[in-house]
Formats: C-alpha cells, structure tokens, sequence
C-alpha cells in the first residue's frame, strides 16, 4: 500500500504528451525539452527514444543527469559564477562528446568566465532579456555582447536565449501576438550580427506558455518543459494545449474536523507553496474548497463531511508541477492502475557528482 503523499506518474500519459509536442513542432529537429519539470533519467530516456537530442537545463545536477541518460546537447540556461562554472568544467571533461551550452548576459561575466571555460565542448550563449526582467541583456546590447565575446578566446556566441517567462495570457491570438513580435526583435539582432560578423547564430526562444507559436517557427529551437506531465495551472490558462495530466499527488484525510472541514496530509511541503490558495485541484471532489495550508496539512471544507472518513485516498492535481517534482525523492510509477516501480527524481539534488 502506497504511503502519502506521494506522486503517481503515467509512463503511457508522458509517451503521449511527447509524441503531441513533437507532431505540434513538426518533428524532433526543432525541440529543446527543459529538464526542470522532470529532473528524472527515465523521462529523459523516453525523449530520447523519441528521437529527441537537444535538451535545456538549470541546474549542474541536471545537465548531469542528461548527459548521464545520453543526451547530446545541454544548455543550462543558467549564467553561471565561478563555482557553478568550475563544476561545469569538470562535467564537460567527464563527457566529451557532449556539447554543453551556458548562458552570459553581461561583459564583467564573460571576462570572469573567458579564461575558465574553454575546452571544445563547450558554448557560449547570449541571454537576452525580453520582458521577463529576471536575466539577460537588453536587446539593444547584444551586438556590443556579441562583439565584446568574440575577442575572447573559445567565447565566440553559438546563439541567442530567449525566455518569456512573463508570457502568461490565455488568449491565443494576443499570447502569439506578443510572441511574434518578441521573435521579431530577436531575429532583427540575428540579422545583424549575420550582416556584420557573417555568422548567424541559433536560436532558443520560449517556454511553455509560447510553445504551440514557436514550434511552428522554422528557425528556432522551442523549450517547452511542464508539458511532460502538465499541470491544473496551465491546463486552466492555456486550454488550447491538450496534453495530458500525467502526474499527480495521493494524499489521505487525517483528521475529520467538523460537519464541513476534514484535514489532508498535504501540506506546503509536499506541493509548491507558490501563489494563492488553492494550490491544488481535487478532480474526483469538485465541491471541495481549500481553507488553509501550513507544513504538514490541508485544511477542506465541503457541503457535508458526514461520508468521510479518516484514511479515505483523494487525489490532487498540482497547479504548478515543476516545484511540486522537486520535493519528492522519487515517484511511483503507474501502468494498468498498479504501482510498477519508482523513478528516483535525482537531479533534485543540488549535486550529482560534478
């Protein structure tokens, strides 16, 4: 009997979700899966079997684990600081024939980073901010990046990383308005550094949230992540992608509070704590409404209590994924409506061994 909470994920729900992103972007040639929803081998393993090469990353951990699982081409989409850029060093060394990307968004991070990081496999991408405001240059100084990173030895950009994280608007036709013209401004710096420099660098551009309008650019590499296993908050923002829900949290009542209120097990410890209550969605309860939450429990409210009892199994459909993944050490593994086995969420871990 399994113990909650704990996450239950659908092997043959992940296929199809795969096989949808890779018939939305016309093929594998074009796609750049982020590793951060799943930080697990064997999902790695089923983009690769499904002709996937190129992945995207944030963490040393899990470039790790994709290099381990077979993956060719690793961008951690990260700039990293002296440490983060010594292990990525070493990890290199320990796979030759990967070629491992990361990002720089400023001349003062190149200078520190232009004597470290200069062995053949590995390539320098310029972030570019555009509206996110988290990383990346403006896009009117990537052509001085561009030029500063070329006088440096092995710095020589292989391409321009774009995320809009800030993309999160329901509407199709005004979310693809938006991206196109974040795409636009984009090519226009590629255009010009393949004018003046007579190199045209590639592309990474978007998440999730921008996916189905970048996947049918044919220029670009697209980075979609959460659509491995979906979640109920892109499922509600964004309901003209049909993936599948295909991971989802077992939690139990623990305590029958009152005639309207009963506690589950699923605190702020075993979901992502971010955003507002409700943080979860209870497909089998629709009537339920999430009063409260702290470390260890949830706090229910429904019409009647009186046909609930204490060990009675609910399930939860987490409203970001991402976060939720990295608090398990593994997950259990459901075919047929039985536990086959787990999946050991290992780049959870800060370290692998790089």
């Amino acid at each position: 009997m399994q113990d909650s909470p704990a996450v239950l994920v659908y092997p043959d729900l992940v296929k199809k979700n795969i096989d949808m992103a890779i018939a939305m972007a016309g093929g594998t040639a074009r796609l750049r899966p982020h590793a951060k929803t799943h930080k697990m081998a064997e999902v790695t393993s089923m983009l690769i079997d499904a002709g996937i090469t190129k992945f995207k990353c944030a963490t040393i951990a899990e470039a790790e684990m994709l290099a381990a699982a077979g993956a060719r081409d690793v961008l951690l989409a990260y700039q990293p600081t002296n440490v983060k850029a010594q292990r990525l060093l070493s990890l290199a060394s320990a796979y030759p024939s990967v070629v491992f990307g990361y990002l720089v968004d400023s001349q003062e991070s190149a200078q520190a980073l232009s004597g470290l990081l200069n062995t053949s496999n590995l390539k320098c991408w310029i972030d570019v901010n555009v509206g996110m405001h988290r990383t990346g240059v403006a896009t009117k100084g990537v052509i001085e990046l561009y030029e500063f990173l070329k006088k440096k030895p092995g710095m020589e950009p292989a391409g321009l990383h774009a995320y809009d994280g800030h993309l999160h608007i329901s509407d199709v036709e005004e979310r693809f308005r938006i991206a196109e013209g974040i795409l636009d401004e984009v090519r226009s710096i590629r255009n010009l550094i393949e004018k003046t420099y007579g190199s045209k660098p590639a592309l990474v551009m978007g998440g999730t949230p921008g996916f189905p309008f970048y996947a049918k650019q044919p220029d670009l590499d697209a980075s979609p992540g959460t659509f491995v296993f979906w979640d109920a908050g892109y499922a509600k923002m964004f309901p003209d992608m049909k993936f599948a829900i295909a991971a989802v949290i077992v939690t139990r009542v623990i305590s029958i509070v009152s005639p309207k209120l009963i506690c589950l097990d699923l605190g702020h410890k075993s979901v992502a704590a971010e955003g507002p209550l409700p943080r979860v969605q209870f497909p089998d309860q629709s009537s339920a409404k999430v009063i409260s939450q702290s470390e260890e429990h949830m706090v229910v409210e429904l019409p009647d209590t009186s046909q609930i009892h204490v060990g009675d199994v609910w399930t939860a459909v987490p409203n970001h994924i991402c976060p939720t993944i990295a608090l398990y050490e593994s997950v259990n593994v459901v075919e047929h409506d039985n536990i086959i086995g787990q999946w050991r969420v290992i780049s959870r871990d800060r370290k692998i061994t790089y």
